[in-house]
């Protein structure tokens, strides 16, 4: 699914103006430790799993959603990950979004793999030491969801409170 009725009733509002949105990721592991991607029809670049959640909806609930809807599959939210703020994305209707995206670890339970939506000109796994080209942002969420460590990650500099 594109865009949600409730985003396309703001950017009636507000055109293309850079939005603030919530945004999640679904970093879907298969059995042999892959990692699934998908290559966007928006501008040919791999990006992993994700998308917006609707109003209301909670965030493990929008990043399953998202990947069913993408990929056809089924995962099961195993973690979160971290927070994460990506640069602006620029869409090529130009529309302008910057994302901060609650990030799941996720395993397939069900599903068929496939392009599933419009949104998509390849889904595909990649062993980790095999990625393609990935925002900084999002190579570091799948770096930080494969280690393996329990705790959340999010950006934090100590010295930013002497700025108080």
């Amino acid at each position: 699914m594109p865009i949600s009725e409730y985003l396309k009733k703001v950017r009636q509002m507000v055109g293309t103006h850079r939005l603030m949105m919530p945004g999640v990721s679904a970093i879907i592991v298969n059995d042999r430790g892959e990692v699934l991607l998908h290559r966007s029809a928006d501008d040919g670049k791999w990006y992993v799993i994700g998308g917006a959640p609707d109003p209301g909806e909670e965030p493990a609930k929008a990043a399953v959603r998202e990947a069913y809807e993408e990929t056809g599959l089924v995962v099961r939210p195993e973690r979160l990950v971290g927070v994460y703020a990506d640069p602006v994305v620029k869409y090529s209707n130009g529309d302008e979004v910057l994302y901060s995206a609650a990030t799941f670890l996720c395993r397939p339970v069900g599903g068929e793999l496939k392009i599933a939506d419009d949104e998509s000109l390849e889904v595909r796994y990649f062993r980790p030491d095999a990625l393609p080209d990935l925002l900084p942002s999002h190579r570091l969420r799948v770096q930080h969801a494969l280690s393996g460590d329990a705790r959340a990650y999010f950006a934090w500099d100590e010295a930013w409170l002497k700025n108080l």
